[in-house]
């Protein structure tokens, strides 16, 4: 039901407490005029040029269903076919603005959830619940068919009744407990769905429209642009984690480097919220259900005071239990988003690395004309010197987990690395290609050079490493990147209407990056030179697991120098996998890697209590018995339990990664970069 919820994309700071009546629910004639604007304008300026027809009209109406029912848990077969008489005409409501389907199909999904509340609480009171009948429950049904009908909907919620009875009872919670968190669970499911009004299920339907194109691409409506302006004006802090919605869950998309959860060890991406508490002593609160920006709102607050969340890690997968963490709320300065360094030796040579989070730039101190103003390339620039003056042999540029940032901070970077240059180019929706360059002349770096990058990696971070690699200039290493290359722009809807009126804002996609040598980062990403990981590659992760991304493209070519090194890959590549082969930190890392691919496929869990118990438990074992194995090999004791990782992670003020698990692909690239100067030839140049 969450994914309803994409009033969260703009977000809602003042919660919503006042309950709707079913007949205002029905759309306004300021809804009606901005659902033309923004077809005009989509229709206009929008990258993708999409014709709106019946085949879009098809993926509209699949995309409405998901946000209202992404789960599969209220709507039935029947209800589906008799929505089906709208399939093909939604590109036509659009285009007249007709609004009336969408408001049918949502308050036929209230009358579900209703229902479906109704027969929970229901059988929550009764408790007639066999933890030893030999059943199993399907959590995962976003590919499932619909119920059939009332029946197999109801057969469907004891089943999940069940598990999140089994869910808390192997978090430790007692019967009365369970009883009295989960009434509240439900009962806020359907508070909160009768308090959506007509603005939030418009917005919900033009971005089904807008998602079923691109998806980049989202509407905020007057009331939730205004709060989402709030929202970034509040000096109210937080955690340093970026949330997004799954299903009912709030779960963890990003942790921003310096901040909180990534200081504290303790919050990984891919882990689910299921409880906010303030205080050391408050009362957990249980926030299945919600929407995004309520939780965030829970979880934000003054600096320093203290949060506590009830997580449900996604190394444990859909089996596990909860986990109570800790953390102390505080404001997250460019100081530590900003660029580090430091030195590590391997093979008897020194390298330096930079650990780059972000692409950032002071734009008001530029502005205000501060020749001091703080920005990426100036930081780096610095770290590099003061790097040669400790005579480093190579450096390596480590961009894992970075999200992009500033462009002109990318093309700027590069240009400490090469001559002078293209570095990326821009295409326009008309067609037309900007060339992005950099134009001086100076390399403050000529030396060996290798760039680290993950499945986070992207934009900025892509333009960035795909220049180096076009150039020659240095070898990529890690994962393939995010492939996040396109460029969105906000446009204030109210400039189209006569009257200038407030319709809202519309998050346009308006451009895409192309690589010098012509191919897109997007969708791809880029591929590094040297790959890290021998755990197969999903398409589950980035842009390629997002509906309706835009493919990969590729344009002409721009003239640009290459460096030739003589450098034969196969052979760095043949020594990488002799040493991760037999490496204690890669054999962890990938047996992490294959056991999170393992539960990601998992759509179903036993609903017998010994069997799900021996799964934990086993599970916890082996993910016990993996981090030992490592420990053992760095000369460290063995844990006794994972919980007493979080305790020596907490009370270690000198090294929170006593393990090095964070240094294990650094010291590899090191590897690789000895192993390069070992076998490099003198560099020459060419024309490409």
């Amino acid at each position: 039901m969450l994914a309803f919820g994409l009033m969260a994309l703009a977000g809602n700071l003042l919660a919503m407490v006042k309950e709707v009546p079913m007949a205002d629910l029905k759309p306004t004639r300021e809804e009606r005029q901005t659902a033309l604007i923004v077809n005009q304008v989509l229709q206009r300026y929008h990258y993708r040029k999409v014709k709106l027809d019946d085949s879009l009209s098809s993926r509209i109406f699949d995309k409405y269903l998901e946000s209202c029912d992404p789960n599969r848990s209220f709507f039935t077969q029947q209800d589906i076919r008799f929505f089906e008489r709208y399939r093909h005409k939604l590109d036509d409501a659009i285009s007249h603005g007709w609004l009336e389907p969408a408001f049918e199909i949502f308050r036929r999904f209230r009358e579900r959830v209703d229902q479906q509340v109704a027969w929970a609480l229901h059988l929550l009171k009764e408790n007639r619940f066999d933890f030893n009948r030999r059943e199993s429950y399907r959590f995962d049904r976003e590919k499932a068919p619909w119920p059939r009908d009332e029946a197999e909907l109801k057969a469907l919620w004891r089943k999940r009744v069940k598990n999140d009875i089994l869910s808390l009872r192997l978090a430790g919670k007692d019967e009365s407990k369970i009883r009295e968190t989960l009434e509240k669970r439900y009962k806020s499911l359907r508070r909160r769905v009768h308090q959506f009004d007509a603005d939030d299920v418009f917005q919900t339907f033009i971005n089904a429209y807008t998602l079923s194109i691109e998806p980049h691409t989202s509407y905020m409506s007057p009331e939730r642009s205004e709060n989402f302006d709030i929202s970034m004006r509040l000096s109210l802090q937080g955690i340093g984690a970026v949330l997004s919605t799954k299903d009912e869950y709030t779960e963890v998309q990003k942790v921003v480097p310096g901040g909180p959860a990534d200081k504290s060890g303790q919050l990984k991406p891919g882990d689910r919220i299921i409880g906010v508490a303030q205080g050391r002593d408050g009362e957990m609160e249980d926030v299945v259900g919600w929407p995004l920006q309520d939780v965030v709102e829970k979880i934000r607050g003054p600096k320093g005071t203290v949060v506590r969340l009830s997580i449900l890690p996604k190394s444990a997968g859909h089996q596990g239990g909860a986990r109570e963490i800790s953390l102390v709320r505080d404001q997250i300065k460019l100081e530590d988003q900003a660029a580090k360094s430091k030195v590590i030796q391997v093979d008897g040579m020194r390298f330096g690395v930079i650990e780059l989070p972000a692409f950032y730039r002071d734009f008001r101190g530029q502005a205000e004309g501060k020749k001091d103003f703080r920005s990426t390339t100036r930081d780096v620039r610095r770290l590099i010197t003061k790097l040669q003056r400790q005579k480093v042999d190579g450096i390596i540029m480590d961009l894992r987990n970075n999200g992009g940032g500033s462009l002109t901070e990318a093309v700027e970077l590069t240009g400490l690395f090469i001559h002078f240059g293209p570095v990326v180019q821009v295409k326009d929706s008309r067609g037309r290609v900007d060339v992005e360059r950099d134009t001086d002349p100076e390399e403050v770096y000529t030396g060996p050079l290798a760039v680290l990058v993950n499945r986070n990696s992207a934009s900025a971070s892509e333009i960035f490493a795909a220049a180096i690699q076009d150039y020659g200039r240095g070898l990529i290493l890690g994962e393939p990147t995010f492939g996040k290359g396109t460029v969105q722009t906000l446009v204030d809807l109210g400039q189209f209407s006569r009257d200038k009126a407030d319709l809202g804002r519309l998050r346009l996609t308006i451009a895409q990056f192309f690589r010098v040598q012509g191919g897109s980062t997007q969708n791809r990403g880029v591929t590094p030179d040297i790959l890290f990981s021998d755990v197969p590659e999903d398409n589950k992760h980035g842009e390629r697991g997002l509906d309706n991304a835009l493919p990969w493209a590729h344009i002409k070519a721009v003239e640009h120098e290459r460096l030739e090194r003589g450098v034969k890959l196969a052979l760095l590549r043949a020594r990488h996998k002799q040493r991760v082969k037999r490496d204690p930190g890669f054999i962890y890392l990938n047996g992490e890697s294959r056991e999170l691919q393992r539960l990601e496929e998992q759509k179903e869990v036993s609903l017998v209590e010994s069997v799900r118990r021996k799964e934990w438990e086993a599970r916890e074992k082996e993910e016990l018995a993996r981090r030992n194995r490592l420990r053992a090999a760095r000369g460290l004791p063995p844990l006794k339990s994972l919980d007493d990782e979080d305790d020596n992670v907490q009370d270690n003020d000198k090294d929170d990664d006593p393990e090095g698990i964070g240094r294990i692909w650094q010291d590899e690239a090191a590897h690789i970069l000895a192993d390069y100067i070992r076998q490099q030839a003198p560099v020459t140049a060419q024309a490409k």
